[in-house]
């Protein structure tokens, strides 16, 4: 099952025309993607310290299907896939909360290196966890809220 973020789109969030910028949609999918890797118990700080591998991401992309504007309570569906060992993707299906609506999509891929050298490696097994757990092959935590939400926990 996808790993589900509930959030509240702020001001900040828009742009002159007061709608969501798309850039700040990357950043919101980038919370989303923070958020399951701690319900999954990873460590942040040791997470995006580590200097034995880094997961850099290759490629993103945004559409909006509806805009997005400040006060709206969205709800980011986060499915990864793995492609290699060391290449993974993220999908965000990004839903109007209240009227369950498809106000868009992201993508992000992925890929594990070692930060010296540059080279690829394989993903750690924790991050292969996390893959399973958030695409559908193991159990998972059903929702999480942002500071506005004040929710979270984990099952599974």
């Amino acid at each position: 099952m996808p790993f589900l973020y509930d959030r509240i789109i702020h001001f900040n969030d828009t742009d002159a025309a007061g709608v969501v910028y798309f850039a700040n949609l990357l950043t919101i999918c980038h919370e989303a993607y923070e958020a399951s890797l701690m319900a999954s118990r990873i460590d942040l700080k040791t997470f995006f310290r580590n200097s034995e591998i880094a997961i850099p991401i290759v490629h993103a992309s945004v559409n909006f299907f509806r805009p997005l504007v400040c006060g709206d309570r969205i709800t980011l569906h986060l499915t990864p896939q793995l492609f290699t060992e060391s290449k993974f993707e993220i999908s965000y299906q990004v839903f109007l909360s209240t009227t369950e609506t498809l106000a868009g999509n992201a993508l992000t891929r992925h890929v594990c290196i070692q930060p010296a050298s540059r080279s690829k490696v394989s993903l750690s097994a924790q991050m292969e966890g996390w893959l399973r757990q958030w695409n559908g092959e193991g159990e998972g935590v059903e929702e999480w809220r942002d500071e506005e939400g004040k929710g979270g926990g984990v099952e599974g």
